[in-house]
């Protein structure tokens, strides 16, 4: 397994992170026209919980390609992520591995954050659980974030330049740290509107994947 990332082996914008980027501004610009009035987008493809009105099995699958039809820069971010972390997996692995990776990551992630929901609503007296039941998870960032650490796992010692960390950081220690702040947010009920557990879900599902795939080879993670 390579430690360091070399970006002039690969493509900058290889297939499959081209056609997410696509379909997800797409989706976008399909919730802030037509979906604000004539399609209720966020009711049929967002992940809601279980026991809401307006869950349905396929949300697991089409809640990663929404995102906050009132903020560009949550779209903008996670598709820069995608990109910036994705691009050298995709052309390490190829399309077909990485699509199912990046699948398995976001519907992990889904899961996980319905786990989550379960454990903090039950916990609520009755008025307020129903009151939050309906609140939908949206965004790719529980898939994004297991393309991170998958990122760390594979390059662990490529550096990076972490806001608002003002030096390099290599990436083992930035993808760390952000699953550690995302744990402590989600246990904390920071009420941010940030689905952590999502991205915690998605990190430990992509590392899972990664060591199942990995099994039979050495692992250099120091």
């Amino acid at each position: 397994m390579s430690s360091m990332f070399r970006p002039g082996r690969f493509q900058y914008l290889p297939p499959v992170i081209k056609n997410l980027i696509i379909i997800n501004g797409l989706f976008w610009l399909a919730q802030i026209t037509i979906g604000r009035d004539a399609v209720p987008m966020t009711d049929l493809f967002a992940l809601h919980y279980y026991q809401s009105e307006f869950y349905k099995p396929w949300q697991f699958l089409t809640y990663m390609f929404m995102h906050d039809p009132n903020s560009f820069f949550h779209i903008l971010f996670n598709m820069f992520g995608l990109w910036m972390f994705g691009s050298t997996l995709e052309n390490l692995w190829g399309s077909v591995r990485f699509v199912i990776f990046y699948l398995l990551c976001g519907l992990g992630a889904g899961f996980v954050q319905m786990g989550a929901l379960w454990f903090d609503l039950h916990q609520l007296p009755y008025e307020i659980f129903m009151s939050r039941i309906d609140v939908p998870t949206l965004g790719a960032s529980g898939a994004v974030m297991g393309i991170f650490a998958a990122f760390g796992y594979t390059f662990p010692n490529s550096e990076m330049i972490v806001l608002p960390i003002p030096f390099p950081i290599k990436a083992k220690y930035a993808m760390i740290g952000l699953v550690v702040l995302d744990i402590i947010g989600g246990i904390s009920n920071d009420q941010s509107g940030v689905a952590h557990f999502a991205h915690v879900g998605g990190a430990v599902v992509g590392i899972l994947i990664l060591l199942i795939w990995n099994k039979n080879n050495r692992k250099t993670f120091y």
